[in-house]
């Protein structure tokens, strides 16, 4: 099957639709390398790199109007790293959490798993839909995906009414971010990571934190509780203050991040960004509902994601339809593992192009046509 060959008038410009690692705009690695005599394999400690850490974080608190008194807070290690920092850093006594999907059950498990913490409350929902934080006395922490991932579902960013005073909100948008629209008011860490709609390489996380935020994670700091020094929050948040990071960061990352920032940006931000993402989303899903044998996996329009769709097929095997793709240059549309759905995912970044989008649905009539 994969000897089908998929006419170049056909095919997208860019055949990239990965949710992460994503697109890398060819415009950016030009940039990285007309820097990259004087910038990659020098000092993370010298100008040249704070210089460019220091654009990546103007670039964030522009993108996402940052609020006054927030701050942006870069370390190593990815999300997956963050989950152990706020597990050490942000959460006091108790947490809550609204888990729908494999990323958000991550930060539960560590939650859970620490010994110095009380069990958290955990709302949870199946694949494809949402499930919902409520007010509940003597949660400190609450936290919630804005875009899941896995599964393509995407739920708006809202402070929880009635929470106790001084509870934090956490909002996972590694791969929201850029895609979707938020309102930085309404939470208390927005945290995100550059491989998705940054359109950089992985390595580091971001975060944009409020100061109740920035509070707590020198107030426990303060408590005397052991932190693993990688994982030390209050040491993320004074190095990010001098445009670095405690551990050599990876220089490409840092620099894409900036460069695709700064595209962004002068492309019109946030909004500007939401709506192209739109337009792929719309060119999907519209292709979707239109089909005899696709379907969105997301039933509910609105937990539709416009960061990452997930289509399922009926009478097709995805994985095949994968590697034809695939073997025809159009990659990384395989659903997350997982989820075990005859399915694919695709990603709807600020990257990619929503007519890309739009051919790859001629792509798969024409490979299905076939199959």
């Amino acid at each position: 099957m994969t000897d089908i060959r998929i006419p170049d008038a056909l095919k997208p410009v860019d055949g990239r639709f990965g949710s992460g690692p994503s697109k890398v705009r060819p415009e950016g690695v030009e940039s990285l390398a007309a820097v990259s005599r004087t910038f990659l394999g020098t000092s993370h400690r010298q100008k040249t790199v704070k210089d460019q850490v220091a654009r990546l974080r103007r670039g964030l608190a522009e993108f996402f109007a940052m609020p006054e008194g927030y701050e942006v807070v870069l370390a190593n290690g990815g999300t997956s790293a963050f989950w152990e920092v706020a597990t050490f850093g942000l959460v006091r006594e108790r947490a809550q959490f609204a888990e729908f999907g494999e990323f958000g059950a991550k930060f539960v498990k560590a939650v859970t798993d620490a010994p110095f913490l009380a069990g958290p409350t955990v709302h949870r929902a199946p694949g494809g839909s949402a499930a919902y934080l409520a007010a509940e006395a003597g949660v400190d922490v609450y936290a919630t995906v804005q875009n899941e991932t896995s599964t393509g579902v995407a739920v708006p960013v809202r402070r929880v009414a009635g929470a106790d005073e001084g509870a934090l909100l956490l909002t996972d948008a590694t791969s929201g971010g850029g895609s979707l629209d938020v309102d930085l008011r309404e939470t208390d860490v927005y945290y995100l990571a550059p491989q998705k709609a940054l359109g950089s390489d992985g390595g580091i996380w971001l975060a944009l934190m409020s100061p109740a935020a920035i509070e707590r994670a020198f107030e426990i700091k303060r408590s005397g509780r052991y932190i693993p020094q990688f994982l030390d929050l209050v040491t993320a948040i004074e190095q990010s203050r001098l445009e670095q990071t405690y551990n050599t960061p990876a220089l490409a990352t840092v620099f894409l991040a900036a460069e695709q920032l700064d595209w962004m940006n002068s492309q019109g931000g946030l909004p500007w960004a939401v709506k192209r993402s739109a337009e792929g989303a719309a060119a999907i899903y519209g292709w979707a509902e239109r089909s005899e044998y696709a379907t969105p996996f997301v039933t509910d329009p609105a937990l539709r994601s416009s960061a990452v769709a997930t289509v399922d097929f009926v009478g097709i095997d995805a994985t095949v339809l994968a590697k034809v793709l695939r073997a025809n240059d159009i990659v990384d549309t395989e659903p997350y593992r997982k989820l075990g759905r005859n399915q694919l995912r695709i990603a709807l970044y600020p990257t990619i192009e929503p007519s890309d989008v739009t051919a790859l649905t001629a792509c798969i009539d024409y490979v299905a046509e076939r199959l």
